[in-house]
Order: structure tokens, then C-alpha cells, then sequence
């Protein structure tokens, strides 16, 4: 699909090669001053809820132990990043968590009254009926990271290959692996966020794609304790789809909705799962997520080809509040939420397909792993 429209940076893709500590030095090096807009922009929006990046590393520290117990090399990629960079270990440790430690009301201290941190993403896969595995997703987030952002193409000298899109600094956000698995990520928020420590959900989408299968991913998810809530998409070469909605309480599974020998699932910012609804954090500030919701339950009775995808993650029908999301000029930058990244995959083909800005504005890039010999 041809598209035109104003020009915006690419997301460049670096390879990293070797073990986990010469991948993350190769990440450090390759990647250093993206690393210093994340760490620039964390520290602000830190700022704004009266916490200084010292008190944050110090509040990151009790995770280094739940990510060495299950899963310890993300500890030697981050050491790597740390050397690769120049900056301190702490501080990639604390970027990793930051999903865990930004309190849930920063929109509102960031000047823009009334809004909820959960108000962003929209995810979906479909399946079935001989057409390919499709897992789409827009990321919403703080406009300013936008310069931040990196395609990691990851060769590991053990363990699966990756092409992922991260936030500089961060191992992982949405992409997948050779074997097919296929990951997005949807904040949620739990009354019981922030309880204890737990698997930071940065590191968790690290792991999962170590994965081979959805099935795989599921059983990994559920060996693990979240001190935060968040949803993730995942889906398969063959066809499986599921959400992992997680949160102290736990990992609960929906399962995709199957008709016509076709699966969907879709997601926003508020739990499906009755048992996880039930510890859910108010959603008042949370302006977009119901309705978001049901656009893309409408759509993606469509969604069977990569025009369908686009023009889904495209939709602009509420305005600042739609699925394909611009920022609002009249907030302060650091609380503008915006459409800052789209990503479409292809899981059985290994297709990727990246815009880096809001798909109505911005062409996709293609990406994908065919140099790699797979088996679907």
C-alpha cells in the first residue's frame, strides 16, 4: 500500500549480535543519545509528580531481584546497555520500571486535569480462514518520546531472534520472533498496583519472546508475580491468539471471540476478564477506552489484509480521543498523549510493517526476518 503524506524520521534498526552482555554494549553504543531522550523525558514526567530521579532509581532497586529469579538475563543485556552508553546501571534499571512506578494520576499532574494515565493503545489480532495471522497495534504515549524510539533487530548467540520495537533504553514493547510469536502491550490499571514488587511488564515482554508459541507464553506469564497491571496481545504463526491480562492479582486469559472459522480479539485500556474488572482502578479519567473498544470490534470484521489493518489503526472518528490519536495543543508538551507509533505484523510471513507517527500522516516501513529459516 502506497501512502503520501508528510515526511517523518524512520525508526532506525539496529542489529545486536552475540551474547546478552555484547548485545546490550552494542545497544548502548548504537543507540546512546535515543537512550538520552528517554532518560530526558522520564525524568520530567518523573518531576511532575515530585519525584526526582535519584528517589526513582531507589524505588526501581527491590525489582533487580524478582527479574534475577525469573529472568536473569535481562540484568546482563541492561548491565551491557548501562556500559554501552555511559550511563549507570540504576538508571536502565529504572527506565525498565518505569511502567511500575509512574503513579497512575501523572496526566493530571502534568497539566491536563481529569485524565487518566490508561488513556492509550488500541491492539488487535484476527486469524483463520487461510489468511495470515495478523497483530496490530498504535502506540499512545508522551509525543516527545517519538525520537526515542528503536527497531532492535537481536541475534542472540542463544535464543530467538527478535525485531522489536522499544523505547530507547527499554528491552522490549511490541514486535516478534522467528518462531512467529507476536507481542503488543495495553496499560491497565488494578487498585492493587504497586503492593510489592513484581516482574517489571518491560522485562515480561523481553521474556515472552523468548517464546516459541502463545501456549508457551502463557505458562511462562502465569510463573510470575506484577506489581502493575497491563495487558498483552499475543499471537502465533498458527493461529493462536490470546490477551494476558495481568495484575497483582494474577494472570487471567481471554480468549479470542471464534466465528466463521475466523478468531478476533481486540483490546484498549480496561480489563475483559470478570475477575481482574473486579479489582479495576476507577476509569473515570480514562476518556477513550470503551469506545475505542467497540470501533475495533466493528472493524476488524474487515481487518483480512494489510489495507483493512491501516485503515482500523487510521480511524480518526472521536477526534483527540479516537483509536488513530493526535495531541491535544492545548496541554503542556510532556502531557500531550498521541499516536506516536504504528506497527502492523504478519506473523506467519515474519512481516513487519512500521509507521513512526500516526498512520493517517505517515508511511509504514517494512521490516521483516526472511533471512532467517523458520518453520511456521
Amino acid at each position: 500500500m502506497t501512502q503520501s503524506g508528510p515526511t517523518f524520521e524512520p525508526i532506525p534498526r539496529i542489529v545486536l549480535e552475540g551474547t546478552a552482555r555484547e548485545r546490550g554494549r552494542s545497544y548502548g553504543e548504537q543507540a546512546a543519545a535515543r537512550i538520552a531522550v528517554s532518560m530526558d523525558v522520564y525524568r520530567q514526567t518523573f518531576e511532575t509528580c515530585d519525584m526526582s530521579w535519584a528517589r526513582v532509581c531507589e524505588r526501581a532497586r527491590p525489582y533487580e531481584a524478582e527479574i534475577e529469579r525469573v529472568f536473569p538475563v535481562a540484568l546482563e543485556e541492561l548491565r551491557g546497555v548501562a556500559e554501552g552508553c555511559g550511563t549507570d546501571f540504576a538508571s536502565l534499571l529504572a527506565l525498565n520500571v518505569r511502567t511500575e512506578l509512574l503513579p497512575s494520576d501523572f496526566l493530571a499532574k502534568a497539566g491536563a486535569p481529569g485524565q487518566g494515565a490508561a488513556n492509550e493503545c488500541t491492539s488487535f489480532a484476527v486469524s483463520g480462514d487461510g489468511a495470515p495471522v495478523w497483530l496490530a497495534q498504535n502506540w499512545d504515549w508522551i509525543g516527545l518520546q517519538r525520537p526515542a524510539l528503536v527497531l532492535l533487530d537481536v541475534r542472540p548467540d542463544a535464543g530467538a531472534r527478535q525485531l522489536v520495537m522499544s523505547e530507547a533504553g527499554m528491552l522490549a514493547k511490541a514486535g516478534f520472533n522467528e518462531h512467529g510469536l507476536g507481542i503488543t502491550l495495553n496499560i491497565l490499571r488494578s487498585v492493587r498496583d504497586g503492593e510489592a514488587p513484581g516482574l517489571p511488564t518491560h522485562i515480561l515482554l523481553r521474556a515472552l519472546l523468548e517464546c516459541t508459541c502463545v501456549e508457551e507464553a502463557i505458562e511462562f506469564a502465569r510463573r510470575c508475580t506484577f506489581a502493575a497491571s497491563s495487558n498483552v496481545l499475543v499471537a502465533d504463526a498458527q493461529g493462536a491468539i490470546a490477551s494476558l491480562e495481568f495484575s497483582p492479582l494474577g494472570v487471567r486469559v481471554v480468549a479470542p471471540v471464534v466465528s466463521g472459522g475466523r478468531r478476533r480479539l481486540w483490546h484498549t485500556n480496561h480489563f475483559l476478564d470478570p475477575d481482574q474488572t473486579a479489582v479495576e482502578a476507577n476509569l473515570d479519567g480514562n476518556l477513550s477506552t470503551r469506545s475505542r473498544l467497540e470501533v475495533a470490534g466493528q472493524m476488524l470484521g474487515d481487518a483480512t489484509d494489510l489495507d483493512a489493518a491501516i485503515a482500523l489503526l487510521s480511524d480518526t472518528r472521536y477526534g483527540l480521543e479516537s483509536i488513530c490519536r493526535f495531541p491535544d495543543p492545548t496541554l503542556p508538551p510532556i502531557a500531550q498523549i498521541e499516536t506516536v507509533a504504528s506497527i502492523i505484523m504478519d506473523l506467519q510471513g515474519r512481516h513487519m510493517w512500521l509507521s513512526p507517527a500516526q498512520p493517517t500522516v505517515s508511511s509504514y516501513a517494512p521490516h521483516d526476518l526472511a533471512a532467517v529459516s523458520v518453520t511456521a
